[in-house]
Order: C-alpha cells, then sequence, then structure tokens
C-alpha cells in the first residue's frame, strides 16, 4: 500500500533536499512506500521483524545482535511486508503498547540499538518523529541529541481507536506520559491540533500546523474529456473512508436521471485483503439496482496511473464516516482540476472552504450526497468553475513549497541558530 504519512514526509524531505537542507528520512518498522523518487535512508529503526519477535519471544531479547543485522535489513523486511502482513489495531494492540513502553519495557534492546545508532549520526538542528505512536522516542533522542524534539500528528487516531478498548486507553495514558519530552507538536491540519491537543492534552503553546502540501508537478487539467459524467472515489477501499454511503448516493443520484444518461461510478486505491468483501457488497449493491455496469473498481495505482484516473473525474467524493485529519486525496484531485463533494467534518472543511474547489455538505447523509451530484450534473457551468477554482487555489494553499515554507519557520522557532 501507498502510505499516506510517507507521501507527506518524503515530500517535505524531497523539497528540503532541493532547497539544499541537510535532510534524513530514516524508515521505522519498514521501508517507505511512496510513488514518487525515494528520498529516505537505507536503513530500518526498530525493524519490524526484530520487534515481532522480541515482543513475542523473550528468547530474541538476549541473541547476538548479527541475528538483528539479519532481520533488520531492508530486503528481509519488505519481503514479509509484501506479503500483505495486517496491520489491523484490533490484532496489535500489544506490539503499540510495547513500543509506547519504550526502554521500560520489553523492547528495550530496541531502544539501546537507537541511542547507540544516534553515536554515529551528524548532530541535528531539530528532530521530527512521524507521529505521536513513536513518541516514546523522544526522550532518548533528546538525550543523546540535546536536540529540540518534534512530532506530527497526522491520523494515528484512527489506529489508536481500533485498538481493543483496554489497549486504546493504556496506549491513550503511555503517549500523554511521553509529550513532556516533545518541544513541539505538528499537526496537519487544524482539525488535527484542536482534536488531539485535547485528546493527549498538548498545552497550546507547544502546537503548530504545517498545512498539508502535494508535489504538484504532472498534475494537470485533462485537455479533452469524454461525455461521460464520473464520479471518482480514491482512497484507501474500507468502511471508514465511506465508499458504500458514496455508492448509496450515487444509487439516488442515477435515479433522478434519463434512462439513457452517460454516468459512471468509478474507485481506485489500495484495498487490504480482508476488505474484499466489503467492496463485494459495494457491487452487489450496484447489481441489485440494476447498475452493476456503471461501477468500476481500478485497483492500486502508481503516480502515473493516479493522475490519469483523477484527470477523468467529474468529481470527486470520498464521505469518510470519520474526522479524517488529512484528505490528501481531496487535493491530489483539485490539482487536476476536478472538483470535490465532502461532507462537512475533519479537516475536509478547512480544505474546501480555503480553497472554494467544492461542495460541503452533511455528514453521513447519502440524500445530500446525491443533491449535490445531481446540481453539479445540471449546472456545468458551475462544475467547471469549481474545478478551476480548484487547480489554481490548491496550488496557492497546499503545494509543498508552501508545507515546507511552514514547516522551517516552525524549525527555526525552535533552534534558531541553526544552519542546513
Amino acid at each position: 500500500m501507498y502510505c499516506g504519512s510517507c507521501f507527506r514526509d518524503n515530500a517535505l524531505a524531497a523539497e528540503l533536499l532541493s532547497r539544499g537542507h541537510d535532510a534524513h528520512l530514516v524508515p521505522v518498522y519498514t521501508p517507505t512506500r511512496t510513488d514518487e523518487p525515494n528520498v529516505s535512508e537505507g536503513r530500518i529503526l526498530f525493524g519490524g521483524i526484530s520487534v515481532y519477535l522480541q515482543r513475542s519471544w523473550s528468547l530474541f531479547r538476549t541473541l547476538p545482535r548479527a541475528f538483528d543485522r539479519l532481520w533488520d535489513a531492508p530486503a528481509v523486511i519488505g519481503a514479509f511486508a509484501n506479503r500483505s502482513v495486517s496491520t489491523d489495531p484490533a490484532l496489535l494492540g500489544d506490539m503499540t503498547i510495547s513500543m509506547l513502553e519504550g526502554s521500560a519495557g520489553v523492547l528495550k534492546r530496541e531502544f539501546d540499538k537507537l541511542v547507540e545508532w544516534t553515536r554515529d549520526e551528524p548532530m541535528p538542528d531539530v528532530i521530527n518523529l512521524p507521529n505521536s505512536l513513536l513518541i516514546a522516542m523522544a526522550a532518548p533522542l533528546r538525550a543523546a541529541f540535546k536536540r529540540p524534539i518534534c512530532c506530527t500528528l497526522q491520523g494515528e487516531e484512527l489506529f489508536i481507536d481500533g485498538l481493543q478498548p483496554a489497549y486504546r486507553d493504556r496506549a491513550l495514558a503511555l503517549i500523554r506520559t511521553h509529550v513532556r519530552h516533545v518541544d513541539r507538536f505538528i499537526a496537519v491540519s487544524d482539525y488535527e491540533a484542536r482534536y488531539m491537543s485535547e485528546r493527549l492534552q498538548i498545552p497550546a503553546d507547544r502546537m503548530s500546523v504545517v498545512p498539508l502540501g502535494i508535489n504538484v508537478t504532472g498534475y494537470a487539467v485533462a485537455r479533452e474529456r469524454d461525455e461521460v459524467f464520473r464520479v471518482g472515489y480514491f482512497a484507501r477501499v474500507a468502511p471508514e473512508k465511506g465508499l458504500h454511503v458514496l455508492a448509496d448516493a450515487y444509487l439516488r443520484f442515477r435515479s433522478r436521471l434519463p434512462a439513457d444518461a452517460a454516468v459512471r461510478c468509478e474507485a481506485a486505491g489500495y484495498m487490504a485483503p480482508d476488505q474484499q468483501p466489503y467492496l463485494d457488497q459495494v457491487r452487489a449493491s450496484f447489481e441489485a439496482a440494476g447498475r452493476g455496469g456503471e461501477f468500476t473498481y481500478r485497483g492500486t495505482l502508481d503516480r502515473g496511473e493516479k493522475i490519469n484516473f483523477l484527470r477523468r473525474l467529474s468529481l470527486l467524493s470520498v464521505p469518510a464516516t470519520y474526522g479524517e485529519p488529512k484528505g490528501m486525496f481531496l487535493l491530489e484531485a483539485m490539482a487536476c482540476g476536478v472538483p470535490v463533494v465532502q461532507p462537512r467534518r475533519g479537516a475536509f472543511t478547512e480544505v474546501v472552504e480555503r480553497t472554494g474547489g467544492g461542495v460541503l455538505v452533511e455528514p453521513d447523509d447519502p440524500d445530500r450526497l446525491a443533491d449535490a451530484f445531481f446540481d453539479l450534473w445540471t449546472d456545468r457551468a458551475r462544475l467547471v468553475e469549481l474545478g478551476q477554482r480548484a487547480f489554481t487555489e490548491v496550488r496557492a494553499h497546499h503545494s509543498i513549497e508552501r508545507s515546507a515554507d511552514r514547516l522551517l519557520e516552525v524549525y527555526r522557532e525552535l533552534a534558531p541558530e541553526g544552519g542546513r
């Protein structure tokens, strides 16, 4: 799967490097995967196989380090990761708690290796952890480097909330104990800043917002479009992302059109193997309505395929059933001049209101989604206007250059003496 957080972090690191900054992107658990040139380092900290073995069997906490070097090799980890190892939080409670317990828990060996790794690293101006699930690294890194520690907040609450209740409560309690070791938290949206400040009990003076940005190179409006009105979905295929809500709304919208209207519902994005029954249910809803031929799922797409897919759409809608903190798919669609129709929740609200590149409707209401689809199908001039605004404003507010500018402002507040 292509990871949205990996996309963001890799794009920012690449942008900083292009400006001459000395940025190091170090993977944790597994190699990063992105559809742009990957600038991450070859070494992996807290190799996923080592962490799993040490958490599961005490023997692996005492074996010679040579075994760790074997299991921590990127090629070995990648081979296992590519076999669809589950990332279902309901199955990973023990692992999550072990990581958050830090050097006081069963993964002490890995935290010792982290400290040893720092001895050979150049002195940084600032260190940025990618999410709060890795916050136990803050204290040892701060002690080793004596430099400011940042922690990005970019949607890990969905994983936390998916843990079994006892693990969820314990995880939140542990994260809160580590908050004091972080100099600045960096949220990817205003919504995420508000939500996580309360959830993790983060003081207001230690929270900053760096709006999400994308590398818009290669994104462009389609020169020619056919006459088909395409309602699109581009996100992970899972109930929380709302593909079933979109299907319901599309079928309600379709029932209001002439029988020969040229309309389609097209979806793409990563689907875990255990979500196949969910996709089958979505397909079945189209079949039951006699519209089976109007739905297509195009699978996981690389960068070129993604851009081509988005450019063909008339509009994009990902009616997530929770407060989505990022919504990178909105920016990607807008960068192709495609307007969006989204529920008024999470970061969707601020992205659509800031860019003016779409329509907001009441959450969890297929009728309101269907109304918005119908209005735009009827008023093509407005559809074009929204698309043009989306194309322009996403570049003004959500380019990777704009995001990097803001990130550097935060870093310089913490380390004003920092160079490159």
